[in-house]
Order: C-alpha cells, then structure tokens, then sequence
C-alpha cells in the first residue's frame, strides 16, 4: 500500500481554507480517482513537536492507493483539475510525497 501525501507548510499570514479542503477538494480529488483511491485522511495542523516551536504545516492529506502506477493512471487525466482548484482553499504551495505505508495498524 502507498500513501501520496500532499502537505502545506505554515507561513504566518498563509490562507488556507480548512473548510473547503475538507468538504470540497478531497471529495472531488478521491471521485476523480476512483478504485484507486482506497481512502484518505485529511490533517489540520495544532503544533509542532516541542512547545513554542513553529507550526511545520497548517494542513496535509493521505491517499492511500494499491501502487504509485494506480495512483499516477487514475491521477494524471485530472491533474490540470485538480491543481486548477488549489486557489479556492490556499496560497501555499504543496508537497507532495509518496511513501510505502510499511506498518498499518487501526
């Protein structure tokens, strides 16, 4: 199983509309991808590790998928799409990394 993570790092004074990115663009994002989304999580940045140090990122997502060859098949017909709908929710540049989720537990 692999995880395609798309975090955004905190700048002081960033939008970044948790709303939308909730309820709008990872609902469109996981319809465009299809069975090769088998779920997602969406984070909203609290704090970093140690008490007073900066916030790393104000949000991030997961999807996780059954290979990055899935993922990218189901992905690239909609990438213009989905990046075009960035602006609604943020003025921060993601990053994007794909992991191998090696250790799953619920």
């Amino acid at each position: 199983m692999i995880k395609f993570n798309v975090m955004y790092p905190f700048q002081p004074g960033m939008r970044f509309d948790h709303d939308y990115y909730r309820d709008k663009h990872m609902p469109l994002v996981a319809k465009r991808l299809g069975s090769a989304c088998r779920y997602y999580t969406v984070d909203k940045g609290l704090a970093a590790g140690a008490p007073g140090a900066p916030l790393p990122f104000a949000a991030a997502c997961s999807i996780y998928s059954d290979s990055v060859e899935s993922l990218q098949a189901a992905l690239n017909p909609h990438v213009q799409e989905i990046m075009g709908d960035i602006p609604n929710y943020t003025d921060a540049q993601p990053v994007i990394w794909i992991s191998d989720a090696v250790v799953e537990r619920s």
